[in-house]
Order: C-alpha cells, then structure tokens, then sequence
C-alpha cells in the first residue's frame, strides 16, 4: 500500500453542537409575585395587621388608629449577556449553523441571573421609607428569622455566625415550619426549601427519617417528587456561602415573600453587524429587580455544604 495513503483519510466532524450541562430554567421565579416595571424604580406598599378593641361607651367617640403602612423599594438592574459573533464566512465552512445554540445559550445565562437577582433578595438588605432611604437588612427585627449551621435558632435582631456546620435534618425542616407558623404566614400560601443537591441525600441520611417517610424522602432525592413536610424542595447550586464558610445559605420562604419587577423579559436580538463586514450578532438583555416584602416569611438556615 502506497505510504501517502494517509493523505485520503478523512474527519468525522459532528453535524451538532453539544450544549455542555447547566441550569437552564429559573427555577425560583415561580415562587415570587412578578410586577411589570416602568422606569428604573416601583415601590410596594405594605399594610400590617389592626387590633379589635371593645366599643366603648354609647354615643362615644369613635376610635381612630392609623394602620402600620410602610413601603419597600425595588430598582430595576439591566443585565446583558456579551455578543456572539458569527463571521459570514465561518458559516459557510461549516456543516452546522450555531446560530440557534448561541441564542439558547445566552437565554439560560438570563435565567440564571434572574435566579441570583431573587436569591439576593432574599438574604440582602431591604430598603424602606418614603423614599427607600431606610436600609432593612434581613436579620432585623422583624425580618427575616434565622437558622445558624448547627441547627440553633438565632435570637431576632442578630445575624448568622459561624457554628458547626450541620446538613439538613427533619428537625431542621420543622424548626423552620415552626417559624413560619409563628409569624402567621398564612398555611394556604405554598412554601418552599431551596437549597443545594447536597443536602437532599443527608436528609435520607438522617435517624429522624422514619420508615413511613423513607420513600418519600427517597422519591424527593430522585426527583419524583418536590414536596416533602409541606415545602416544595428547589435544589440550587447559585447559593452564596454562609458565615460558616463550609456552609451554604438556604432558605426557606412562603409565596410571595418577594416581588420580581420586569421591566424587559429576557430579550434575544440577532442583527447582522454592517460594521463588522456583515456578521452576525446574538445579543441578550434583561431589566429586572426583586425586594423582600416580607421578612417573617423567610427563614434564612445555613446549611453544611458538603
């Protein structure tokens, strides 16, 4: 056989492009009430509950008392994913168009920052007042509970701080019900438990696990179900980490315990660039904000990491 053989072998090049794993849904954007913004602000204004008192004398004066009515502000962050360029020539040299992939591609980076926007909102500061000017942060009295990594409940008005770091337990997942009961968080709103994969298998781990709830728990870790004490489990990998470095922030919350404002729903523009002799741009863009509305309804834990 000839030695220049080799010179007719040939590529096998994949008519497909592989979309390498990620996130791609915003997974927690369910659990918030979403408001259309116009202009770069909205604020939301709360009303607190009133006290019954008896009736007094007959024909007295009528009692007058101002309900608590406060505001939390929200601003709206515009978010881009940079450009992809496609070059008309490199089309025509290959077998596959990327053009689609691309586009796809920066739609699940969108996603995720709509998920990071409402993470921070749930664990970050608030910002009240007639203007916004009044800083709130999420361990203030009122606010937010808090769980520290050894499963201790925090005293309201402090924030985390480093302890022993614990993975999550049914008694973890109690405590936290138990919380959110004593605020009144009405029973009717669905609540919810986000936090990492990590956390889904020690909780099949744990001896509180009885035998009656083994499969559900089970079922839970594979994915069959998402419900398990009442929460609808979200597994995130985007949590932040804890005052206990080997911790990761999770959270448990009701319904609407945060408002999404969206000003532009995440936006795919693919244009061809005259500047750029004629390529192809994908670019993406988002106009969002989130605040916590609502501190007794979310309880911050912090979890072991891994």
């Amino acid at each position: 056989m000839s030695t220049q053989i080799p010179i007719a072998f040939v590529d096998q090049v994949s008519a497909n492009i592989l979309m390498l794993s990620q996130q791609k849904p915003a997974k927690i954007r369910m659990a918030c009430r979403i408001e259309p913004v116009t202009g770069d602000t909205m604020f939301v204004e709360r009303i607190g509950p009133k006290d019954a008192q008896p009736r007094g004398a007959r024909h007295g004066a009528t009692p007058i008392s101002d309900a608590d009515h406060t505001r939390r502000q929200l601003t709206i962050v515009d978010y881009v994913v940079p450009a992809d360029i496609i070059d008309k020539p490199d089309r025509l040299k290959m077998l596959i168009d990327p053009q689609s992939v691309y586009s796809q591609n920066q739609a699940f980076s969108l996603n995720r920052q709509i998920d990071d926007v409402i993470i921070a909102a749930l664990g970050g500061n608030s910002f009240g007042g007639h203007t916004g000017g009044t800083t709130i942060a999420y361990s203030a009295v009122g606010e937010c509970r808090i769980i520290n990594s050894d499963g201790a409940i925090v005293a309201a008005g402090t924030a985390h701080s480093g302890a022993t770091e614990t993975p999550l337990t049914i008694a973890k997942l109690l405590t936290c019900k138990e919380l959110l009961d004593n605020a009144e968080i009405d029973s009717e709103r669905q609540r919810y438990f986000v936090t990492n994969p990590h956390n889904t298998n020690q909780l099949m781990n744990t001896t509180e696990v009885k035998s009656a709830d083994y499969n559900t728990v089970k079922a839970l870790a594979q994915g069959k179900v998402d419900t398990f004490m009442g929460f609808k489990f979200i597994w995130s990998t985007r949590l932040a980490t804890g005052a206990d470095t080997a911790a990761t922030r999770s959270y448990a919350f009701a319904q609407d315990a945060i408002v999404l404002g969206v000003q532009s729903e995440p936006q795919v523009s693919i244009d061809v660039r005259a500047d750029l002799l004629n390529s192809t741009q994908i670019f993406s863009t988002l106009g969002i904000g989130a605040t916590r509305v609502e501190g007794p309804a979310v309880v911050s834990i912090e979890l072991d990491t891994a």
